[in-house]
């Protein structure tokens, strides 16, 4: 590494959640969607992507805009957005962009084709080709054509789709048709097809395509069974598909909509068993954090894994503004155990510099891989108008806002190398106390009180030297409103 690298590793204005990792030469490619900071629904922007050398996973760059909606011939005012995408190298040598058009909060996204763009280079300006289609030119909308994932399985094109909708069995929906008719509306599906215990709309799916990257080689079909039952992890979107070895390991967020999660196989369309969580971007079922104590607001996540000089890593996202509209790249190290299988990530401040990072200088706040006030809501498209502590900006200023009584802001890891001194850059109208401590429910190293009257204040802490590698804990305890900034060490 030439420099840190931390979580959010893009850019603090860059909101490209969805990613979906490639290799292509000797650079990673990160693929996603594109969220407005502040947006008001999901994917406002268009297409940008970033890409790292594989030896320096510090240095992201933006390759630009290589694609934007409006050059899809079915753009228009009510479906003007494009979701999750992904990108594969076709045999032919050249990339190939696969997504799905939709409108605001999702209206329109579950009805339409898998479109089709294509390019010379990974992220080069990429141009529409068309949409994924049978032999005689009728668009394939079989099943539920959505979050598409592109995968050449040693020269077979292979496109994962699909979702599932949550909390309604097909019991409860032929006993209240005003829900039936909802899903048949969001889906553009009859009630037969919804309904059918044989041939169900529902779960993850897979076509092969011939090598034009267009045209259906083989009849699409279900991966998984859509009743199967994986204990409460069952699929509900974001498809994603990886070889490691000989076993193909299928990625998706589940129906709790907060954890990226994994399913293994010897075959890449039948026969798949459920694996474990990957990563929850609220570190439920970490350290026996539940639901009810989630350590940040939790929402819709979506990633995969690869492997980049010989370490695996999970690339997730976290949500920020109190909404699932303004999403920002994470990643975590990950390890495949010997037979197969691999343990759930915590979320961490220090992601891809493989190592904690250094107690000098100074670190923006939003770095904070926890932050919550002990009652951490659950926010799937919507924006939340209640209080709480969140990563928010104003102009281009990002900072940790509405940090009230109780909250507590986490920072995964730090190498206290002697460490005596730590300073906090906030402001807000508050009277309290803040501290420290190098464990979530650990005693205090250190304590300050803080009286702000809307004035900014440096508040230093100085200790005993602290040596190490720990969690940095911070929390307030008093009244009133107060807002963070940066961290610094000196």
């Amino acid at each position: 590494m030439k420099k840190q690298v931390f979580n959010p590793f893009l850019p603090l204005n860059a909101y490209i959640p969805d990613g979906e990792p490639h290799i292509f030469g000797d650079r990673v490619y990160l693929y996603g969607s594109h969220d407005k900071e502040g947006g008001e629904t999901f994917c406002m922007e268009d297409y940008e992507v970033f890409s790292a050398p594989v030896d320096d996973l510090s240095d992201w760059k933006s390759e630009g805009i290589i694609y934007s909606a409006k050059q899809d011939p079915d753009y228009s005012e009510k479906r003007p957005y494009m979701y999750a995408p992904d990108a594969v190298k076709g045999n032919d040598g050249k990339y190939y962009l696969y997504y799905c058009l939709s409108g605001n909060f999702g209206v329109g996204g579950y009805w339409g084709h898998i479109s089709v763009a294509v390019c010379d280079s990974p992220a080069g300006k990429y141009e529409y080709l068309g949409y994924v289609r049978y032999p005689d030119g009728t668009p394939m909308k079989k099943y539920v054509c959505f979050d598409p994932c592109a995968f050449n399985d040693n020269g077979i094109i292979r496109i994962y789709y699909g979702t599932q909708y949550q909390d309604e069995s097909n019991d409860i929906l032929k006993q209240n048709p005003e829900k039936l008719n909802d899903v048949m509306e969001r889906y553009n599906k009859s009630a037969e097809e919804i309904l059918s215990t044989e041939d169900n709309v529902n779960g993850p799916c897979m076509v092969v395509l011939e090598d034009d990257m267009l045209t259906v080689k083989e009849e699409p079909k279900h991966i998984i069974p859509y009743d199967v039952d994986f204990g409460g992890h069952e699929f509900f979107e974001a498809s994603s598909m990886r070889k490691v070895g000989d076993k193909y390991y299928f990625v998706y967020s589940s129906q709790k909509n907060h954890e990226l999660c994994y399913a293994v196989s010897d075959f890449p369309d039948r026969d798949f068993k459920f694996g474990g969580t990957l990563v929850s971007n609220g570190d439920i079922g970490i350290n026996g954090i539940t639901e009810d104590t989630r350590l940040n607001m939790t929402g819709t996540t979506h990633g995969s894994i690869i492997e980049i000089n010989n370490q695996w890593y999970v690339f997730y996202h976290r949500l920020t503004h109190k909404s699932d509209y303004s999403r920002q790249a994470c990643a975590e190290r990950i390890f495949i155990s010997p037979d197969g299988s691999i343990k759930q990530a915590e979320m961490t401040s220090c992601g891809l510099n493989g190592k904690p990072l250094k107690s000098e200088g100074k670190y923006p706040a939003v770095i904070a891989c926890c932050i919550t006030n002990g009652h951490m809501p659950h926010g799937s498209n919507k924006i939340f108008t209640e209080s709480f502590p969140n990563v928010t900006n104003c102009g281009d200023e990002r900072f940790i806002g509405e940090i009230s009584d109780g909250t507590l802001i986490v920072y995964r890891y730090f190498d206290f190398e002697n460490t005596k001194n730590i300073s906090l850059e906030i402001n807000g109208n508050a009277d309290g106390k803040l501290t420290l401590s190098t464990e979530i429910n650990g005693s205090p190293f250190a304590e300050k009180s803080i009286n702000l009257s809307g004035n900014s204040q440096i508040c230093e802490f100085e200790f005993e030297p602290l040596s190490g590698t720990y969690p940095l804990c911070i929390r307030y305890s008093g009244n009133g409103i107060l807002n963070f900034k940066s961290l610094i060490f000196s």
